[in-house]
């Protein structure tokens, strides 16, 4: 295996996240089947705990192309599914390593301007509260960003793929 070949399919994988409970495998392979060829689904569950065999509230597609991925993730983030917005992304973006540079860009205005505790390696408390308003700062910007998308009003969910929502058809979806 090549480094082209991973990168390329790093960047057909797509992340798909706040899944409702009630959404199963089918349903999701249905919903984004539209955009292109789905190679592989990891729809994951609770291994462990109370919740075992529970699903964890979110998966990932492989299409066999990027361009098949963008385009389900252009038409999808946003999308109500049981009346919670999908969250739609590719797999290869970093939005946590972006998070990580935020905060140690705090971490570093905080030593030049003296606020630094004792330990290395520990975030004080000034980078906290940058890091936190930072990752607020990004949930506003994805959740305004899904509330300009056209949405269709949801009335309610009731188990099964009438509970998806959004042009398309996926109104009509069936067992």
């Amino acid at each position: 295996m090549d480094a082209s070949y991973i990168d390329e399919k790093s960047e057909s994988r797509l992340y798909i996240g706040n899944l409702d409970l009630k959404i199963t495998e089918a349903a999701l392979i249905k919903m984004f089947s539209p955009y292109g060829k789905i190679v592989s689904e990891d729809f994951l569950w609770h291994t462990r705990g109370p919740k075992r065999g529970e699903p964890r509230g979110f998966a990932f597609i492989q299409y066999s192309t990027k361009e098949e991925a963008k385009l389900a993730k252009e038409k999808m983030h946003g999308r109500l599914a049981c009346g919670r917005p999908l969250v739609v992304r590719l797999a290869s973006e970093k939005y946590l390593e972006e998070a990580a540079q935020n905060s140690s860009k705090a971490v570093g205005e905080a030593n030049k301007t003296g606020f630094v505790g004792g330990t290395s390696g520990q975030m004080n408390r000034s980078a906290k509260i940058a890091a936190i308003k930072n990752k607020l700062k990004a949930l506003e910007e994805e959740s305004s960003r899904a509330k300009k998308q056209k949405q269709v009003d949801n009335s309610s969910c009731n188990g099964s793929l009438n509970c998806l929502s959004g042009k398309d058809g996926l109104n009509n979806l069936q067992n």
